[in-house]
């Protein structure tokens, strides 16, 4: 039988203009990495040899062939969450139209198990599925995937249990699966 032993580096896309304007992606956006984005993004150390997947969304793809992984397959579970009403909006925009309900959206969201979310986008249930379905596929060895804010946070809960972490764009967060158990063993942040 083989090992189920993996060593699974998750990569937040380098940075955008939205990221850097704050704004909630619309499900389809594909904006490109700023300058210091490209920069970061070939800095990425990455173990060359493993397994690479990534967000078919233009960000990550750029940020998997800038730092190496020009191969890694396209995988729709690593796409960004719908937001629904939120996309295109800042926090602040949201909390002036919407009062508290964008506090109980993005809660909703972060819930494996709420069947809420944010108007016309995921719900929490739905968006921890298609993250929990991606994971369960994994072979053991090493794996390196290009991703979002929002799976790389979901693969932490479903993991982990880590419920709230920082996760500026360019962070590395690796985990470990042996025995059926996985461990956080490290958290980078971009340097």
């Amino acid at each position: 039988m083989p090992s189920d032993t993996l060593t699974l580096y998750l990569i937040r896309h380098a940075p955008t203009l939205p990221n850097a304007q704050r704004r909630y992606p619309h499900p389809h956006e594909d904006a490109p990495l700023t300058p210091a984005g490209e920069a970061l993004a070939r800095a990425l150390d990455l173990p060359r040899h493993a397994l690479a997947f990534t967000s078919p969304l233009g960000r990550a793809r750029q940020t998997a062939h800038l730092a190496g992984f020009p191969y890694a397959a396209p995988t729709a579970a690593l796409a960004e969450a719908d937001f629904g009403v939120m996309a295109g909006y800042t926090w602040a925009e949201l909390e002036a139209t919407h009062g508290d309900a964008p506090r109980a959206w993005i809660d909703a969201l972060g819930d494996p198990h709420s069947p809420h979310g944010p108007p016309g986008g995921d719900t929490g249930q739905g968006f921890h599925t298609r993250v929990q379905a991606w994971l369960d596929t994994l072979p053991g060895g090493e794996g390196v995937a290009f991703t979002h804010a929002g799976p790389l946070l979901a693969a932490l809960r479903l993991t982990v249990n880590l419920s709230a972490v920082a996760t500026p764009p360019g962070t590395v967060a690796t985990l470990r699966r042996e025995g059926g158990h996985w461990w956080l063993t490290a958290l980078r942040p971009p340097a």
